[in-house]
């Protein structure tokens, strides 16, 4: 999964990097598996638009992927590795002994052909998926389970991974790529290894059109607008906006802490970063 460089012959080419998409081994998806994705533009179901800078982009399907890995002991091929738009991950199809196919996020490592299974009582490899009570202490995971049944919540992006580093009771106190500890209950699923294309975050966009491609809108910064349209806007010459950073209605943005107190707090051993 090396990145890929271009000679600069225009200016936009310059910085910009792609992947070499070496793992891929398909270019067409499982046809079954595939979901049209309709746009919202960041607004809501009353037309207004509750999430700023977002709309255009290129056309996109929906690939339905197995978070769930409730086909138990029902061994499976890697059949192909493919790209995914709508995620930093990879996939990779899988082809079940009895015939059903299912896309999974693809570790690190898993190549066509491999086996994989789901179950309690599975092998400790690459790909299997197995409740946190029977994996070893150390061991790095991804696609976690935060409740039995839900299908995979943690660790899901491109070269994520948790690690399990205690078991106590009921609970696993499970690493997370922040840097948080926190519980999850035993009987929850988690798959083994790290997930694959370790060099997404090494990607440069190198022009802003490609942001367009991806439906991310130009984003202002306030100090540049008139103090009609902002806090932070107008001022002689360039300003610094003279406040402290904060959104066009006023609130303060950097370090303001709104998050309401949640059941799963008691969950969280270790915060992140600090």
């Amino acid at each position: 999964m090396p990145i890929k460089a271009f000679k600069p012959v225009t200016p936009s080419l310059r910085f910009k990097t792609v992947s070499t998409f070496e793992e891929i081994t398909c270019t067409t998806p499982e046809k079954s598996l595939l979901v049209p994705l309709k746009k919202s533009g960041g607004r809501n179901n009353q037309g207004r638009i509750t999430c700023r800078h977002r709309g255009g982009g290129a056309k996109r399907f929906l690939r339905i992927i197995d978070f769930k890995r409730d086909k138990l002991n029902i061994p499976a091929k890697v059949a192909t590795i493919e790209y995914d738009p709508n995620r930093s991950a990879r996939i990779a199809l899988l082809h079940y002994v009895d015939g059903e196919k299912r896309y999974i996020i693809a570790p690190l490592g898993l190549k066509v052909g491999d086996r994989v299974m789901a179950g309690e009582d599975v092998e400790i490899r690459t790909g299997n998926a197995m409740p946190l009570g029977r994996i070893p202490l150390g061991t790095m995971i991804h696609n976690v389970e935060l409740k039995r049944g839900r299908g995979a919540q943690l660790a899901r992006g491109a070269g994520a991974y948790a690690q399990l580093v205690a078991k106590e009771g009921d609970y696993g106190h499970v690493k997370l790529p922040s840097g948080e500890v926190r519980l999850v209950r035993l009987e929850c699923f988690a798959t083994i290894g790290q997930v694959g294309n370790l060099d997404h975050e090494n990607i440069s966009y190198g022009k802003a059109g490609k942001s367009r491609w991806l439906g991310r809108r130009p984003r202002v910064r306030g100090v540049a607008k008139n103090p009609v349209d902002h806090p932070m806007g107008g001022g002689e010459g360039r300003s610094s906006g003279g406040r402290h950073p904060c959104s066009p209605w006023g609130k303060i943005t950097k370090g303001l802490k709104t998050r309401r107190r949640k059941p799963s707090e008691r969950l969280i051993i270790k915060r992140r970063g600090k």
